[in-house]
């Protein structure tokens, strides 16, 4: 069986937790921050945990994670 190759996308965008689970950063904080209100900005520093379907997914694309 050949070696299989990993989604470089994916491995800059989700990373592995403790618990085998695939964390992520959320969306829409690289520009115009300006308009978005600070409780919003504050939301979107933390990152969250993907949802079972989406792990599967990404397992696929990550295969040595």
């Amino acid at each position: 069986m050949p070696k299989l190759k990993t989604h470089r996308g994916a491995a800059k965008r989700f990373k592995r937790t403790g618990s085998g689970k695939f964390a992520h950063n959320r969306a829409s904080r690289s520009h115009l921050l300006e308009k978005k209100p600070a409780y919003r900005k504050r939301r979107l520093r933390t990152g969250k945990v993907l949802s079972e379907s989406e792990q599967r997914r990404v397992r696929e694309l990550l295969p040595y994670a």
